[in-house]
């Protein structure tokens, strides 16, 4: 296994918190070498400092995404903090129908992984309007940096192990068996998720219009307090009135340093 150095260390963390906002301790020195050295051996390079040229030069973007995927844990599974999604469905969904006068609902699921979290929120909002869905335009934004977890997301494939916790009439209705061990979501839910790979460190959000609900859930975990909140700024700017923030359990904001009004562990609102 190679080892790093003190100074090629710092040169790979400030360059990943530069560009994407992950901030690597010193005590994840020995973390980021082992995910790493298989990298190294299968380049056949002989330093971190190799490495970290190679991912600097790379232009197709095929070096950073995969150093991103061994630094950071893309785990997930549907109804993930299940108290989130069962509040969305009973309060959220309610009162944001009652209030929209165009039958326009968007929703971003930003740091979406593989897509678990998009389409649960998909299955939710086809549940709760049933044969009304078809007058709304509630299509789920779903963003991530990583062209591999989006790859996955976009095919709606899984085990049927990760499907443990989707209530059965949800497996009947929304899945296809494919073979005795993967099940796929029918086009009608996969449809309703957009997959669009997206950076939160980009100085321009590119989007035209508020949301009436943001997900980012168990991502911030990787950032700083200063990196955090100026993105929750960028989130809150990015809110309807009367719109909500979901972040993880893990994750809290600081009361005094944000514009959204607390609601329930890891749920905020911009007031209307």
């Amino acid at each position: 296994m190679q080892k790093i150095s003190v100074k090629e260390f710092k040169q790979l963390a400030d360059y990943i918190k530069a560009n994407y906002g992950i901030y690597l301790k010193d005590e994840k020195q020995t973390l980021v070498t082992g995910r790493l050295s298989n990298v190294l051996a299968e380049k056949n390079f002989t330093t971190f400092a190799e490495y970290f040229d190679y991912v600097v030069a790379d232009k197709t973007g095929d070096a950073i995404v995969t150093l991103i995927d061994k630094i950071t844990t893309n785990h997930t599974f549907f109804m993930r903090e299940v108290d989130h999604f069962n509040y969305f469905k009973e309060k959220v969904l309610p009162q944001l129908a009652s209030a929209s006068k165009d039958k326009d609902l968007r929703i971003w699921s930003a740091g979406c992984s593989s897509g678990e979290e998009p389409y649960t929120l998909a299955m939710l909002i086809d549940e709760f309007f049933g044969a009304d869905k078809k007058w709304w335009d509630a299509k789920v934004l779903a963003t991530d940096i990583s062209s591999k977890v989006l790859d996955i997301a976009v095919q709606g494939s899984y085990n049927n192990e990760g499907l443990a916790m989707i209530p059965a009439y949800w497996k009947l209705s929304y899945f296809e068996k494919l073979g005795n061990e993967k099940s796929v979501l029918i086009p009608k839910i996969r449809n309703e998720v957009i997959y669009r790979k997206f950076n939160l460190m980009d100085k321009t959000f590119p989007f035209k219009k508020k949301f009436h609900v943001i997900f980012c859930r168990n991502v911030m975990i990787y950032f700083d307090n200063k990196t955090k909140m100026d993105l929750v700024k960028k989130f809150y700017e990015l809110t309807e009135p009367g719109g909500y923030l979901f972040i993880g359990h893990s994750e809290s904001l600081n009361r005094n340093e944000t514009d959204y009004k607390y609601i329930l562990p890891a749920v905020y609102r911009k007031e209307a």
